[in-house]
């Protein structure tokens, strides 16, 4: 197990260092393929010895090598939460024909929670082929581990929770937006293989983080009532602690109703 996690982390390392290039690119509209990665202020190409994952940034003191301009924080810091969020993952899930779509799952949602807490909106270029490619991988891992049900929730989990966000975008047009739809059905295709109570925990938990960080924002006076929070990163949130104890979390909740 330990291996596992420890090769998963190292993916998320490498994976993260594209998930930049998507962050970056797929809001512009930009190919995440060609050209190849350069400073945005010199336009100077990325040496590949200066294309190692956070390591890379620590050695060049976070200033581009050329023109000495800043490398943003964000880099080294969405690399290492890849890692993380991998780990997490793997050590989740174990040796399992699951894992490959939960690391699909976990990259992306990290990827939409920056590219949404950034630019405010949620790329359906994104959305629109990685949802079904996760139904897809989960669906097939489920039953590889000849669990049919795991399967079945897969599909019904991402229509659950995505008809109640589309419920609640048609009925508070101003407060939801539907690239939240969109993610809230993928959260809930992934949680899904892991049970309903994870589905559950996950949308819920995202509404009570974005509630409190809301408050907050409001609060500090960091935010207006009149300007828009992105939500995406509060769905994201939630379905990471419920990838990481959504069942555990579930079930306390009901022993202390006792149920």
């Amino acid at each position: 197990m330990e291996l596992l996690v420890a090769g998963c982390a190292v993916l998320g390392l490498l994976t993260g260092s594209f998930a930049n290039v998507v962050i970056h690119r797929v809001p512009a509209g930009e190919s995440v393929v060609s050209p190849p990665s350069a400073c945005p202020h010199c336009g100077a190409a990325v040496r590949p010895r200066d294309n190692v994952p956070v390591l890379s940034w620590l050695l060049l003191r976070g200033r581009c090598r050329d023109c000495g301009a800043p490398i943003a924080w964000r880099y080294p810091l969405v690399e290492l939460a890849m890692a993380l969020a991998f780990a997490v993952a793997a050590r989740r899930i174990g040796w399992s024909w699951l894992l490959p779509g939960m690391l699909l799952f976990t990259w992306t949602l990290l990827v939409l929670a920056v590219i949404d807490a950034e630019t405010r909106r949620i790329p359906n270029r994104l959305t629109y082929p990685l949802t079904p490619a996760l139904v897809v991988l989960l669906g097939v891992g489920a039953l590889l581990e000849g669990d049919a049900a795991a399967a079945l929730r897969v599909v019904l989990g991402g229509a659950a929770a995505g008809g109640a966000l589309l419920a609640l975008a048609l009925a508070t047009p101003r407060g939801m937006g539907m690239g939240d739809v969109k993610l809230a059905a993928f959260i809930g295709a992934g949680l899904g293989a892991l049970g309903w109570a994870e589905v559950v925990v996950g949308v819920f938990g995202g509404f009570l983080i974005g509630g409190v960080a809301g408050i907050g924002l409001l609060a500090t006076k960091l935010r207006r009532r009149s300007d828009h929070i992105p939500f995406g990163p509060y769905l994201a949130a939630g379905a990471f602690v419920s990838l990481l104890a959504g069942g555990e979390l579930a079930g306390a909740y009901l022993r202390s109703w006792g149920l």
